[in-house]
């Protein structure tokens, strides 16, 4: 049996989108085995066996956060695990490598490289992330999600696709409505600054809304007893956790959220106006991300530091007034959307692993790709879902 490996993790911006690109392999060619490397601790070790995998696990120190000594024993470290990486990747003996960053992505895209295995790599976020910055010289493949990522590859490796999301996520016509519909999105785990700052913004807010706000589990009893002290308790659906997130986003006139990468990769996908608060005490990525949309006119970036009520509702009220600002950004936000990346990965991905599907197969021949160069087809048979650079 043929074998791919997907080699990161460490949070669930870069678990999810590796599994919603492992998924659509699965979909195209069910009889490749499919073996995930992380670390014991991310949340790799919890979330790829629930979806059926097999996960290999390496042990790599940080290289940052503990200072010039920290960083040392980090890469020190990290070349003695390149050299233990060689032997895992040997016994497995993968067709490809897909890394997506975190602690296991550097250590086993270095060794499969030198053991002459083709390396892709993920970029879901606007700043490129250290281990990617590391793995850059060896890889084949460079997809990425932000035209502000695209340069720090070879152009000639790079198909921008888009950030790879989950299935059930479509472009839904944008009906705004009155009175307008608010969902909040602090991630699963909730973001504090919003789940106080938004009840306290919209109680003031001289604009008709309705709330939906994802607080985070365990936060639902304190934020709702906000919006009732505050007045808002009938204006306002407060839960722990939304399943359906396409239909939420779908259902709603504005989102006030983070900015990671697979939130706004959603919320792209969907079409919907966002304001973004990026959280700012994890790099600059999410800012990075937000202020992307906002330079496409699909979102307005306000950070952290700034987004007081005061300056939330001032936002709400300023976009609600004029009737053509959120059909406008959300026109923007879906020219953004892809909601098929994780198909158009997979394809690709398959094809430089020599395991095309027929669907792949049929995009070479269409388009005569080479193995450096992401195939051209791909992109005209999935209607424009990748795009070269």
């Amino acid at each position: 049996m043929s074998t791919v490996l997907f080699a990161g993790g460490g949070t669930g911006g870069h678990v999810f989108p590796m599994i919603a690109v492992a998924d659509a392999v699965r979909g195209l060619r069910p009889d490749v085995d499919i073996v995930f490397v992380g670390t014991e601790r991310g949340l790799e070790t919890k979330l790829v066996p629930e979806r059926g995998y097999r996960l290999e696990l390496v042990h790599v120190e940080p290289m940052r956060g503990g200072g010039p000594a920290q960083f040392f024993r980090g890469t020190t470290h990290a070349a003695l695990a390149v050299f233990k990486a060689r032997g895992l990747v040997k016994r497995l003996a993968p067709q490809a490598v897909f890394s997506i960053g975190g602690y296991a992505a550097g250590p086993i895209a270095i060794a499969a490289w030198t053991l002459g295995i083709p390396v892709a790599l993920m970029e879901p976020n606007s700043a490129v992330g250290l281990a990617n910055q590391l793995v850059t010289p060896f890889v084949r493949r460079a997809y990425t999600a932000f035209p502000e990522s695209d340069a720090h590859f070879p152009s000639n490796r790079v198909l921008r696709t888009g950030a790879p999301i989950r299935e059930g996520f479509q472009p839904v016509e944008y009906r705004p409505g009155r009175p307008l519909r608010i969902l909040v999105l602090g991630g699963s785990q909730g973001a504090k600054a919003l789940n106080d700052a938004v009840p306290r913004a919209l109680a003031v807010a001289e604009t008709d809304v309705t709330v939906v706000h994802q607080c985070g589990a365990g936060k639902d009893a304190a934020v709702r007893a906000l919006y009732d002290e505050l007045g808002a308790a009938d204006r306002a659906r407060v839960v722990p956790f939304i399943e359906d997130m396409p239909e939420a986003l779908a259902a709603a006139d504005l989102i006030i959220g983070r900015a990671g990468a697979g939130a706004v990769a959603e919320i792209c996908a969907v079409g919907r106006p966002s304001l973004l608060v990026p959280y700012p005490f994890a790099g600059d990525h999410q800012k990075d991300n937000a202020l992307s949309l906002e330079r496409a006119g699909a979102a307005v970036c306000i950070l952290s530091k700034d987004a007081t009520p005061e300056r939330l509702a001032a936002e709400i009220e300023r976009l609600a007034a004029d009737p053509r600002a959120l059909p406008r950004m959300a026109d923007a936000a879906r020219s953004l959307g892809r909601p098929d990346a994780a198909r158009v990965i997979a394809l690709d991905f398959l094809e430089m692993a020599g395991l095309a599907s027929s669907g792949a197969a049929g995009a070479r021949a269409a388009g005569g790709g080479t193995d450096t160069e992401p195939t051209r087809g791909l992109a005209a048979e999935l209607e424009g879902g990748g795009r070269r650079v």
